[in-house]
This record gives structure tokens, C-alpha cells and sequence, in this order.
């Protein structure tokens, strides 16, 4: 909210953060939702919406065709996924997020992940079986 007072942005949210949302900001309306499938246009850039559930019910990345990038957030870092071992998180769910929306991506996709080193989804790939062998 306070992002959003400063610059005038809308916040966008998935319904099924809906909780996590109101934990952190009871008193505050996020400006709209965010929907699988949704394109969005962001400094004439557009993007569209892929629900990836998994770090959090209602994570979502964007995905840039024109650019060739993802916008990943905490679903896929390079090396693996993102954190499951939080309330509303789970591992099972944010593999198969990945593997089935994206993975599917062009292998060139260039993947920005919500913090440390980008990667592709052609680098990320592979190592699927490894991320869900048991002790990973």
C-alpha cells in the first residue's frame, strides 16, 4: 500500500492471497484482481498472467512474449523453486506450477526471478526430476 500511495499504482491480487493480504493489511483494499490468463500492459509492455501456485496460494508470474521473459517472483529462482516450508506454501503444488505453465515456456525464455541470479527456462528445465527426488 504504501508503494502504491507513493507512485499511483494499482495493486493487483489474486483472489486466493486474499488471506495473506488481509494478515498484512487489514485495513486496505487491493485495487483489483489479477486473473489466470489476464493480459495486463505495464509502460507499454503487455503481460500476461500465469497463476503459479505453490509459494503461495494465489502466486502469479508475468509473462513477457514480446521480451522473452518471465517475471517469476518466489516460484522460480535459478537452481529450483521457491520456498514451501510456509503456512499457505506447498511443494508439491509449486512443482507442478512449474512444470506445467513454466516450463512450457520457449526455452530462451528468460526467467527475472524476485531476488538473486536470472536464468532461462531452457537452464531451469532440466533439472526437474532432481527438484522433486526425495532429500532435495
Amino acid at each position: 500500500p504504501e508503494l502504491a500511495r507513493a507512485t499511483g499504482a494499482p495493486v493487483l491480487l489474486h483472489p486466493a492471497d486474499r488471506v495473506l493480504w488481509d494478515m498484512t493489511h487489514p485495513d486496505t483494499e487491493p485495487d483489483g484482481d489479477l486473473t489466470d490468463g489476464q493480459t495486463i500492459t505495464v509502460g507499454g509492455t503487455t503481460l500476461r498472467v500465469l497463476h503459479t501456485p505453490g509459494h503461495s496460494p494465489g502466486a502469479c508470474s508475468l509473462y513477457a512474449p514480446d521480451l522473452g521473459a518471465v517475471f517469476t517472483g518466489d516460484t522460480l529462482f535459478a537452481g529450483g523453486p521457491g520456498a514451501t516450508g510456509r503456512s499457505y506454501s506447498d511443494f508439491g503444488t509449486i512443482v507442478e506450477s512449474i512444470r506445467t505453465r513454466l516450463l512450457t515456456l520457449p526455452p530462451e525464455t528468460v526467467v527475472h526471478t524476485g531476488h538473486g541470479d536470472d536464468t532461462t527456462i531452457g537452464a531451469e528445465a532440466p533439472h526437474l526430476d532432481e527438484w522433486i527426488a526425495p532429500g532435495h
